[in-house]
C-alpha cells in the first residue's frame, strides 16, 4: 500500500496510516482467547476463567497493545517503502474520518536525518603542540609526590607560608553572624589558597594562642551570593601552628609508589613514562578540539529537534542525578532539559558530522586499535595484564576504548587533509601547570 508523504519543513515529514478495524478486532479476540488459557482470577482454576470475564478485565489493554503493534508495523513499512532514516520517535495521533468507519486513521509526524555537507578539509588550520618531557618535569612531579605525603610538626613562633594552622573564627556582617562564616578547629595550610587571600594574609605571622580581628570584603563574584560584595568582620584565634616536613627521597619513599627495588632511577623512569602518556593525551586533546571546532564551522546541516530534545533530556537527568548525589533535594535537584538545549544541539550536530565522516571514509575502530589503546592505558597500573583481562571479561567494557579509537581515526583523517603547523610548547604549559 503506497503512502503519501507531506513535507512540513526542512526535516519534518508526515503521513497518514489506516488500520482496518476488522483486523484489530480479530487479533484482539485471538489474543484474549490465548490469554484465557493461562490467566489466573480469584475463584477459578487457571484456564477455566470464562472468556467474557477475561475480555471484560483485559480487553481494553489487549486491544491497545494490538493497535500499537499494528501502528508500529505500518509505520515501519512506510519508512521502508520511502527509504527514510527517521530521527527520534514519531508522534502518532488519531485522525477523524467520518466517511470511513471501517478503518482507524492516524497521522505520524516525524523528522528525518539531515544531509550533512562537510566543506573542504584542506582549508582547516590546525596547530599541533610539540612537547618534550624533560628532567625538570620529572623533578616537579616527584616534588608533588613528596607534598602528597607531607606531615606536620608543632612549631613555635609566627606562622609562615606552608605552615598548617588550627583556628577558630567567627565572621559577622553588620554585627550579625552569617551562614558559613564561622568554624572551630579549622585547618588552614598557608599558601594553598583555599581561603580568600585577605584571610590568609591576616593569619600569616600569627602564633599559637594569638587573637586578631580584621575586616574582609568578599569579591562581587563570590559564590556565596548572600555575602558577595559585602564587608565582614572576622575574629580569628590560632590554636596551633605546625610546620610542614616533606619525606626524604629514599628507598622507603620509592617503595611507597610500588617500585619494589626502592631504586630512585626506577621511580623516575616510571614517572617519565606516565608523563609521556599524559603528554600524548593532552596533545591529542588539543588537536581534537581544533579538529571538531573546524568541522563544525565547515559543515552545513540542519539539526533534528527530536534528537536535540532526547539529548537535552538525557543531560538534564544526568545533572539531576548528580545533584541528588551531592545532597540536593526537591526542586533544587531538578534540572530542566531546556537549560541543556544549546549544548545538546552541539552534541547532536557533532555526532552527525562524525558519523558522516566515519561512514563516508570507513573510519570504524578496529579490534587492534582498541587493544593497543587498552594496553597503553593498562601500563599505568601495577599489574597491566589483570586490567586487560578485566576489560575483556565483558566486551561492553571496551566501548570506552572503541569510542576513543573512533575519535583518533576521525582526527587523523582530518589532520592528513588540513594545514598543520607545529608549535613547541613546554610540558607544564600543556597541562596548565605553573612552571
Amino acid at each position: 500500500m503506497s503512502t503519501q508523504i507531506e513535507q512540513l519543513g526542512a526535516l519534518e515529514r508526515r503521513f497518514t496510516m489506516s488500520i482496518p478495524v476488522a483486523t484489530i478486532e480479530s487479533e484482539t479476540e485471538s489474543r484474549i482467547k490465548r490469554l484465557a488459557r493461562t490467566v489466573k482470577m480469584s475463584g477459578f482454576r487457571p484456564g477455566k476463567v470464562p472468556l467474557k470475564m477475561v475480555a471484560s478485565t483485559y480487553g481494553a489493554q489487549v486491544r491497545s497493545e494490538v493497535l500499537g503493534d499494528a501502528l508500529n508495523k505500518r509505520f515501519g513499512e512506510a519508512v521502508d517503502e520511502h527509504q527514510l532514516r527517521v530521527a527520534g520517535y514519531p508522534r502518532i495521533e488519531p485522525k477523524a474520518d467520518a466517511g470511513d468507519t471501517s478503518n482507524f486513521h492516524f497521522t505520524a509526524t516525524f523528522e528525518v536525518f539531515p544531509e550533512v555537507v562537510i566543506g573542504d578539509l584542506a582549508s582547516l588550520a590546525i596547530e599541533r603542540p610539540v612537547v618534550e618531557v624533560t628532567d625538570a618535569d620529572v623533578d616537579r612531579t616527584i616534588e608533588t609526590l613528596r607534598k602528597q605525603r607531607v606531615h606536620f610538626e608543632a612549631k613555635d613562633g609566627a606562622a609562615a607560608e606552608g605552615d598548617r594552622l588550627i583556628v577558630d573564627f567567627e565572621g559577622t556582617i553588620d554585627g550579625v553572624v552569617f551562614s558559613g562564616g564561622s568554624a572551630k578547629d579549622f585547618a588552614i595550610v598557608l599558601g594553598e589558597r583555599r581561603m580568600l587571600p585577605e584571610f590568609e594574609a591576616a593569619a600569616t605571622g600569627m602564633a599559637k594562642g594569638e587573637h586578631k580581628t580584621f575586616d574582609l570584603t568578599f569579591p562581587e563574584d563570590y559564590f556565596g551570593r548572600d555575602v558577595a560584595g559585602k564587608t565582614a568582620t572576622f575574629k580569628l584565634t590560632v590554636k596551633d601552628v605546625s610546620k610542614a616536613l616533606l619525606p626524604t627521597i629514599d628507598a622507603e619513599f620509592v617503595r611507597a609508589f610500588g617500585v619494589a627495588s626502592g631504586d630512585i632511577d626506577a621511580l623516575r623512569a616510571e614517572v617519565r613514562g606516565n608523563l609521556d602518556l599524559e603528554r600524548k593525551r593532552r596533545v591529542f586533546q588539543s588537536v581534537r578540539e581544533q579538529v571538531f571546532k573546524g568541522l563544525r564551522s565547515h559543515t552545513t546541516l540542519t539539526v533534528p529537534k527530536a534528537l536535540v530534545n532526547e539529548e537535552a533530556s538525557r543531560m538534564a537527568q544526568a545533572a539531576t542525578d548528580d545533584m541528588k548525589a551531592r545532597g540536593a533535594k526537591g526542586a533544587d535537584a531538578q534540572m530542566s532539559p531546556e537549560t541543556f538545549e544549546p549544548a545538546a544541539s552541539e552534541r547532536v550536530a557533532m555526532g552527525l558530522i562524525v558519523g558522516e565522516l566515519v561512514r563516508a571514509n570507513q573510519l570504524q575502530a578496529t579490534s587492534q586499535q582498541v587493544r593497543a589503546l587498552l594496553d597503553e592505558q593498562a601500563q599505568s597500573y601495577e599489574k597491566p595484564e589483570q586490567v586487560v583481562a578485566w576489560y575483556y571479561q565483558d566486551p561492553s567494557r571496551l566501548s570506552e576504548f572503541e569510542a576513543i579509537a573512533l575519535e583518533h581515526n576521525v582526527v587523523d583523517h582530518v589532520v592528513k587533509a588540513a594545514k598543520v603547523t607545529e608549535k613547541p610548547v613546554a610540558f607544564a604549559e600543556l597541562i596548565g601547570q605553573a612552571a
